[in-house]
């Protein structure tokens, strides 16, 4: 049970959270619930999953000595030893090579969307994570990647407004992450994450106020075009206050792990799919 466990947490699960991006310009454009949406989505999102973990594996595997730096991540299966480095790359290996054809089977746009991700995982795990703000941007591609491959999956054309209104998020969340790592592993940041040691105090705080308040604007702009979800704005702005506070309080940046588990968050979450999902279908 103990290494079925460590595989699991190889794997990183909750992360998969992010590939509900896929669903996005089904649920926006109001298709959502069509009968052949579905059958359309499971597919492709199988793939990003299993594509995701393969980046994070991958990731792993060159991070595992300078995961020991940090007080959570020293105990994932690569850091801490419970799987090894041969078990660990095999793993990858096989869930790219099982996402790619799974893509090609659905549809050959979302294989090269795939591939394309993955390429940039790859760069991003081997060097550009060492880049200051170019890690920000590769960060922010994969969730555009995603974004790009539920419109193109569902034929659902991805308005400027909301294009720019996940480029915009996905920085901040990035931006929010850093700077948690710095604020939590003080004087080890850099041990951690050598990119941490590029960024000057300050700097990562200005991009979160910076980008957390342009998302708030191109966001509005969005829901102009749509009148009932102009409600969602408040939400919109209290999950960006809430995220920005778990940041600055040192409660962590992670933002798959912060819609799981605070409270505040899962709240307004919730709340604000509701709202969409009334304010589209409600009518």
């Amino acid at each position: 049970m103990r290494d079925t466990m460590a595989y699991i947490r190889l794997l990183r699960p909750q992360q998969w959270l992010k590939n509900l991006m896929l669903f996005f310009p089904p649920f926006l454009g109001g298709i959502l619930f069509q009968p052949d949406t579905w059958t359309h989505g499971i597919l492709p999102f199988i793939s990003f999953c299993l594509a995701s973990s393969s980046g994070y594996i991958l990731n792993d595997l060159i991070d595992r000595k300078a995961d020991l730096n940090h007080p959570a991540k020293s105990s994932r299966p690569l850091a801490s030893g419970r799987i090894s480095v041969p078990l660990a790359a095999t793993a990858a290996a096989l869930l790219f090579m099982t996402a790619v054809p799974i893509a090609w089977y659905t549809q050959t746009t979302l294989a090269i969307i795939i591939v394309a991700y993955l390429t940039v995982s790859a760069a991003y795990s081997c060097c550009l994570k060492n880049v200051p703000v170019i890690d920000l941007f590769c960060i922010a591609t994969g969730f555009l990647f995603r974004l790009q491959a539920g419109g193109t999956i569902f034929q659902v054309p991805i308005s400027q407004w909301l294009f720019l209104s996940v480029l915009l998020l996905s920085l901040f969340l990035g931006a929010g992450k850093r700077l948690s790592e710095k604020i939590t592993l003080l004087t080890n940041a850099a041990e951690h994450r050598k990119v941490l040691a590029h960024y000057p105090n300050g700097f990562l705080d200005g991009v979160l106020f910076m980008t957390g308040g342009a998302v708030l604007v191109t966001y509005s702009m969005y829901t102009l075009a749509h009148p009932l979800l102009v409600h969602t704005v408040p939400l919109c702005c209290f999950g960006l206050l809430r995220y920005m506070h778990r940041v600055m309080s040192g409660l962590g940046g992670d933002p798959s792990e912060a819609l799981l588990r605070d409270p505040w968050l899962v709240l307004v979450g919730s709340a604000w799919v509701g709202m969409i999902g009334w304010g589209i279908y409600g009518g």
